[in-house]
């Protein structure tokens, strides 16, 4: 067996509910008239909230990951988070990501995500060099030339909201990179208590 056969690679995310998805779809659809440019579209099934990427990992990891993942919300509680806006990243005048925004019990999430992040530090897994911004992402920018309509975008779809939701679980997921695009499958679930 090779490395990469025995290797996964892994993130632990939130899975926003259908109508959601459904709701950023639509905004997909009308945003993908509006943008010129080289624009890769997120598929509905790979839009997660991701609070930590792995990259490859073992079995082992996968054990350690689920015990700290389960030993860390025992005291965690549910969280009642929006989806709504739209922005880029890093910047307007430099755009590479086109995401929608994250609010509600973001502070209670972003909570959650250092203290996981810290946790997964402690078995081998570099903490976070950049700071967590809850997002959902809708699209990314191959290259900026060409690329026009963003900031019209931005300004029409700013009240733009696919609505609210409890999330009940993470859910650490297996990414397959095939040549259709990403395909996820569920690893473990982890019920927020609460």
């Amino acid at each position: 067996m090779t490395d990469s056969e025995e290797n996964i690679r892994a993130f632990l995310a939130i899975e926003p509910p259908e109508d959601i998805l459904q709701a950023m779809s639509r905004l997909q659809e009308k945003l993908k008239r509006e943008i010129s440019g080289r624009i890769s579209w997120t598929k509905p099934q790979g839009q997660h909230l991701t609070l930590k990427f792995f990259g490859d990992i073992t079995a082992e990891d996968i054990k350690n990951i689920c015990a700290a993942v389960e030993n860390r919300i025992v005291s965690g509680s549910s969280l009642n988070l929006k989806i709504e806006k739209m922005g880029v990243f890093p910047d307007a005048r430099r755009p590479q990501v086109l995401w929608c925004g994250v609010t509600g019990d973001v502070e209670k999430l972003s909570v959650l995500q250092k203290q996981l992040d810290s946790d997964f530090a402690s078995i081998g897994f570099p903490k976070e060099d950049r700071p967590f911004r809850a997002h959902l992402t809708l699209g990314r920018i191959k290259e900026s030339r060409g690329l026009s309509g963003i900031s019209e975008a931005l300004t029409k779809h700013n009240a733009f909201a696919a609505g609210e939701f409890g999330c009940k679980e993470l859910i650490l997921f297996q990414s397959r990179l095939l040549q259709q695009g990403a395909v996820y499958t569920k690893l473990a679930e982890f019920p927020l208590k609460g």
